[in-house]
């Protein structure tokens, strides 16, 4: 492998820039340690599980630049990200992550506000007298 691999991972509006190296398994999330970022266990998960999909938890470093949305859905741009680099690094990963549902782009995003309309569906209340 080469020094470095990158790959793009989105989920709603969190965008996920991933470098991947061989290394000893540190992940690091916008200059912090990703157990810092991501404090709640269930978005460590996420972001973990491409590794534990493959088994190698320790082979690789990964830096990770991720901004825009919530929490969640930065995990999940995270999470496809570093299974699409993955991919790249060694194409033998794809059919374990895909059966894992690790290489589907998630495409679900928040409806737009209609004008006539208090949210996207949601109407003004309405009263007849």
């Amino acid at each position: 492998m080469e020094k470095q691999k990158n790959a793009v991972g989105r989920r709603k509006e969190a965008v996920a820039r991933v470098y991947l190296s061989k290394g000893t398994g540190t992940i690091t999330v916008n200059g912090k340690e990703y157990k810092n970022y991501f404090p709640i266990m269930y978005l460590q998960n996420q972001v973990e599980l491409p590794f534990k999909t493959i088994e190698s938890e320790t082979s690789f470093d990964v830096v990770v630049n991720v901004q825009g949305g919530g929490p969640k859905g930065q995990a999940e741009a995270i999470k496809l990200g570093i299974a699409r680099v993955l991919c790249e690094v060694n194409p033998e990963y794809r059919p374990a992550l895909k059966a894992k549902g690790l290489m589907t782009r998630d495409g679900r995003m928040v409806e737009r506000k209609k004008f006539g309309k208090a949210k996207a569906r949601r109407s003004f209340q309405f009263s007849k007298r």
